[in-house]
């Protein structure tokens, strides 16, 4: 582990919380039709891809130990340079079923390292 890990485990699980918190009590209907929050939404999946990417370049071994860590970088390209493609309902979807998995992991590697979440 770099000294970088703990910051990049903490800013994906930030961004993780922020973007579940985002649609907490939204209904997908609502969630495609608000521009806001779909911006800010997508805002923190950038965050955590970005954040994911540069953890794997540290640790390439947690591409296979860590769950959805994959889903998010290859999220975070999709949302940056296929921008005028990205489908809200995956991008809702992703966010209300599978960060929970990705969640738990980087909240290991936390607690495996150390550091108190």
């Amino acid at each position: 582990m770099t000294d970088k890990t703990p910051k990049l485990l903490v800013d994906a699980l930030g961004a993780i919380e922020s973007a579940q918190q985002f649609v907490t009590g939204c209904s997908l209907a609502h969630y495609t039709a608000d521009k806001m929050r779909r911006s800010a939404v997508e805002r923190q999946l950038e965050i955590l891809g970005e954040a994911c990417a540069r953890l794997a370049r540290l640790e390439p071994a947690l591409i296979g130990s860590v769950a959805n860590l994959k889903l998010a970088i290859d999220l975070r390209n999709r949302i940056i340079h296929g921008y005028d493609a990205v489908d809200d309902e995956i991008v809702y979807l992703t966010v209300t079923d599978d960060l929970d998995a990705l969640k738990a992991d980087l909240t290991r590697l936390l607690v495996a390292r150390g550091w108190v979440v």
